[in-house]
């Protein structure tokens, strides 16, 4: 294994509850390297963090060891099987149902 999938295995253990279940595959590429992480679905939260801050610091550290390296390291988180995957919270509440819902 290379340094940068070593570095993201480390890490991605230390911080879910089931270390068995991650899997990372590593492909080189004219763009350069794209790690895939596949992890358990109840550490997909952990993983992420809120607002995907936890993945922003991962993805920055991956680009530093690549900068060490002289590669350009890229993470693509997978979406577990039967995941909720994103969906954009609707507007189509009128104004007195919101207010309805603050029970104000």
């Amino acid at each position: 294994m290379e340094k940068d999938q070593v570095f993201l295995e480390a890490l991605i253990k230390a911080l879910v509850d089931h270390p068995e279940s991650v899997k990372i595959a590593r492909v080189v590429d004219e763009m350069g390297v794209l790690l895939t992480l596949d992890v358990h679905p109840e550490d997909m939260g952990k993983v992420i963090g809120r607002s995907g801050n936890t993945a922003k610091a991962i993805r920055t550290l991956l680009r530093v060891v690549g900068m060490k390296n002289n590669a350009r390291v890229n993470l693509k988180i997978s979406e577990p099987e039967g995941g909720k995957g994103y969906t954009k919270p609707s507007a189509t509440k009128t104004v007195d149902e919101a207010m309805n819902d603050l029970k104000l």
